[in-house]
């Protein structure tokens, strides 16, 4: 990509860094847009989130501000907002979105570094590569002189326009995401250096030809993570990346892919990603998460007897775009009559207000969940008691609070079931606390996410197991109609590699 001068890199001793962020986690099977109003309920900062409390995605600015004022340099802040994974985010939405901080960068030249803060796989209407579009873009404003670094979401599309246009990218290691500051802190460092002219950064990717899920904090793909971390600061390695993948989007550059930032030297960086990527494709079947069927949970839970066990109800995470409404695995609680379980924390906002017109002490017969559409299921229809109601309930995830809005505990025969009126995954087991039920108490207990619930409940469980089930964040990407990938994948494919 050409990348013709069009804007002076400042003179001044006091550098100038323009810092920004802009995210969503596009699942394009979900039956919903992802609207204004997504962004609204996570926080729209319009150059100020620096002086408010972090968010999950908002931590990165500030790590940022407080990294260039410590060397004297100049912020200038830009916009800073994100939505919760949902569906295609509607296009005026994106676009004034990125008009924002594309006039922020406009306004604050000279410039010797742009900072922002992406997702990695954002897609709108009409931008299948939301980051690519808006990184080259600032790219044509600042020139090619000014440093350009993005912090990315390990489950992103890594496109090569990103890599085009940016000088260094830097992408999570961990999942759960518990690095978010400390790779924040890392790709500061490395822009800084640049801007001094200390290094000179290039980047190379790989497409491992697989796409799959990786639970980074258990072995044994942690100790990929670790190799990862054993070669940067050496023989000329600035920085490694895994992008796992976001699986639910279909786009040109869905899938695994790795990443090496060099310090001026490309073939390096080409060598050791594909060496990485060769690593982790020996490795596909061992690293690769394993999934159990509703009905093998169902034989595992029944058969439990040692504390609780926790069933990560995958398909339907609200972190990879999913309802939080679906009832395969409810029903199938029911249906088997195994208990005691505690189930949730379940998106229904109808349920949720027949709960509390009843009130606290109420028995009444209600219709639960299956309300977004056949990748939901269908409602369950139970008597319950209406346990608790809860106001404007938070959980922790990391260093910050993730919002569940209100929340009511309702308890039927063989199940405990935890509605909430705001979409968001579980997190952590004070999320059930937070209506009168311990997880510790039950034999079994189900919660909507994928993984990023694991520091939070692994102190409890006894053992968690994955479940797949039908839904919008099915796992089983053999399943997928995707449209646009170019090249064979694993494992719909044996060997991609192959002819």
């Amino acid at each position: 990509m050409s990348r013709a001068a069009t804007a002076p890199r400042s003179k001044s001793l006091s550098k100038r860094v323009y810092i920004a962020a802009l995210g969503t986690e596009t699942n394009q099977f979900v039956p919903f847009p992802t609207g204004l109003r997504g962004y609204e309920e996570h926080g729209i900062w319009h150059g100020d989130a620096t002086k408010h409390e972090p968010t999950n995605f908002t931590a990165p600015v500030h790590v940022w501000r407080k990294e260039t004022e410590k060397r004297g340099w100049t912020v200038i802040e830009g916009l800073s907002t994100f939505a919760a994974p949902s569906g295609t985010t509607v296009r005026k939405v994106y676009e004034d979105f990125r008009d924002e901080i594309l006039d922020g960068v406009k306004a604050a030249l000279p410039l010797d570094a742009v900072l922002i803060n992406v997702h990695g796989a954002m897609v709108a209407d009409g931008y299948d590569d939301c980051e690519g579009d808006l990184l080259s873009r600032i790219r044509a404003i600042v020139g090619p002189k000014v440093a350009i670094g993005a912090e990315f979401d390990l489950h992103c599309h890594l496109s090569a326009l990103m890599l085009d246009s940016a000088d260094v990218l830097v992408g999570y290691k961990e999942y759960p995401h518990t690095d978010t500051m400390e790779r924040a802190a890392e790709l500061f460092a490395i822009i800084a250096d640049t801007v001094e002219g200390k290094v000179k950064p290039v980047m190379a990717r790989y497409d491992c030809r697989m796409i799959a899920q990786y639970r980074t904090s258990v072995p044994p793909i942690n100790e990929f993570v670790v190799r990862m971390k054993s070669l940067e600061g050496k023989d000329g390695i600035l920085s490694v990346s895994l992008s796992h993948g976001f699986s639910f989007a279909d786009v040109e550059d869905v899938g695994t892919r790795t990443l090496v930032v060099a310090d001026g030297d490309r073939k390096k960086a080409e060598a050791l990603a594909e060496q990485l990527g060769k690593e982790l494709w020996d490795n596909r079947e061992r690293y690769a998460t394993k999934y159990l069927t509703v009905e093998e949970a169902m034989d595992r839970a029944a058969s439990h007897n040692q504390g609780p066990l926790v069933l990560a109800d995958r398909a339907d995470n609200p972190g990879s775009g999913a309802p939080g409404d679906s009832t395969f695995v409810l029903k199938a609680l029911v249906e088997r009559e195994i208990g005691p379980a505690l189930f949730g924390v379940m998106w229904d906002p109808m349920a949720f207000q027949i709960a509390e017109e009843a009130g606290e002490g109420a028995r009444i017969r209600m219709r639960l969940g299956g309300k977004s559409g056949t990748v939901s299921g269908d409602p369950v229809d139970l008597d319950v008691t209406v346990k608790k109601i809860a106001r404007n309930v938070f959980q922790p995830y990391g260093p910050v609070m993730s919002p569940l809005g209100d929340m009511a505990l309702l308890s039927s025969e063989h199940v405990d079931i935890a509605i909430c009126t705001r979409r968001n995954q579980t997190f952590h087991a004070d999320a059930f606390r937070a209506v009168g039920a311990e997880p510790a108490d039950y034999r079994v207990v189900i919660v909507k996410s994928a993984q990023h619930f694991y520091n939070g409940f692994v102190g409890v469980a006894k053992e968690i197991l994955y479940v797949a089930t039908p839904g919008a964040a099915d796992p089983d990407v053999t399943r997928w109609p995707y449209t646009k990938r170019k090249t064979p994948f694993w494992p719909k494919v044996a060997d991609p590699w192959k002819g």
